[in-house]
């Protein structure tokens, strides 16, 4: 049997078990969710770039991001 690195029966002993969530949190789970899938089907739709820096659109916030250094404009 191969044990995982950093898993410890001392650390599972003390864990605890999570909270049931309320209707409200699961309701705001099940809407994060739903942006999160239409945001994702909406960005599959954008033509590919073709020989672009790769990662999301750097001007989406109004900045421009270059090595770690953002301008704004």
């Amino acid at each position: 049997m191969i044990e995982e690195p950093g898993k410890t029966e001392a650390a599972d002993a003390g864990e605890k078990p999570q909270k049931a969530l309320t209707p409200e949190a699961q309701r705001a789970l099940a809407e994060a969710e739903a942006r999160r899938q239409k945001y994702r089907a909406a960005e599959a739709q954008l033509p590919k770039e073709i020989g672009g820096r790769g990662g999301k659109e750097p001007g989406r916030y109004g900045d421009w991001e270059v090595k770690g250094l953002t301008s704004d404009f």
